[in-house]
């Protein structure tokens, strides 16, 4: 994508056809930064059209995979259908990056001096019906006897204020090792990877979009972050689908992952004991 798309909705669900459903372990893939459309009445925010091609409005090739896999796992996936400028649903509505005044350099003049109400109008009209479709799928799921098996898609740049990343790919995640752990381990065996275990970011985030509909529901789960130069074109994304459709069905068949179980949270512990989130 080198464009700002149109915007047609708040989320997009991608239906699933249960094609690899493993037991009682249903996938649910979920992408929070898949779009960079801003809806009717927003314009540009003020910026130029150059910087909706970059991270700050989107996770380039995030949406591309996640679809591909949605495909070649038959599963469901819900994706995003705005720009994390505009709101972004990966953050809990009392975090101070929920609405980005700047980011990564650029000033957004429309989001400079945002008010409640303005602030409330979006949750009510784009954060909250997107994770509104998250817990439908959810709790879709639970009563057909299934559990939700949480993969988030994410994809990271490759140089961070001047200095080079050197993960091809990442797993985020909070207590529950059930996913995570055997995710890694995968990657790494598969000897061409730097695989980054909570980097370049920590995936404990009180009230993100994980904490929010897996960890405090026991659901098993993990974020997979992909350096965004490999997934840029369709080549990349194509390898990168066909990766993680043969790592992940092997793992789905673990039997702790067919129940719900609740590890807690490292950012709750740090907030109880006063440190920083």
């Amino acid at each position: 994508m080198t464009t700002r798309s149109a915007f047609s909705a708040p989320f997009e669900v991608v239906e699933g056809t249960g094609a690899n459903l493993t037991g009682n372990v249903a996938p649910l893939l979920i992408c929070d930064h898949a779009s960079n459309a801003l809806p009717p009445g927003y314009g540009d925010l003020g910026l130029a059209e150059s910087e909706f091609t970059r991270h700050i409005a989107y996770d380039i090739g995030a949406a591309a995979v996640t679809r591909g896999l949605a495909s070649a796992l038959g599963s469901t996936a819900v994706l995003s259908g705005f720009s994390r400028l505009l709101i972004d649903p990966n953050r809990g509505l009392d975090d101070p990056t929920l609405i980005m005044r700047l980011s990564d350099g650029a000033v957004v003049p429309d989001n400079a001096y945002v008010g409640a109400d303005e602030v409330a109008r979006r949750v009510r009209a784009y954060y909250d019906p997107y994770h509104g479709a998250i817990a439908a799928e959810v709790d879709r799921a639970l009563e057909a006897g299934n559990v939700p098996l949480i993969v988030s898609m994410h994809s990271f740049t490759p140089v961070w204020k001047s200095v080079a990343r050197p993960w091809h790919v990442a797993v985020l995640w909070d207590s529950d090792p059930r996913l995570p752990l055997p995710l890694i381990a995968a990657l790494e065996a598969e000897g061409d990877l730097v695989v980054g275990n909570n980097q370049p970011y920590d995936g404990a985030l009180k009230n993100d979009t994980l904490y929010r509909h897996a960890t405090l529901r026991g659901l098993p789960h993990a974020l997979i972050e992909i350096r965004q130069d490999l997934i840029s074109s369709a080549e990349g994304v194509a390898d990168w689908v066909a990766r993680l459709t043969r790592l992940l069905p092997p793992l789905m068949a673990a039997p702790e992952l067919a129940v719900v179980a609740r590890y807690g949270s490292r950012a709750d512990r740090r907030l109880r004991a006063g440190e920083p989130t």
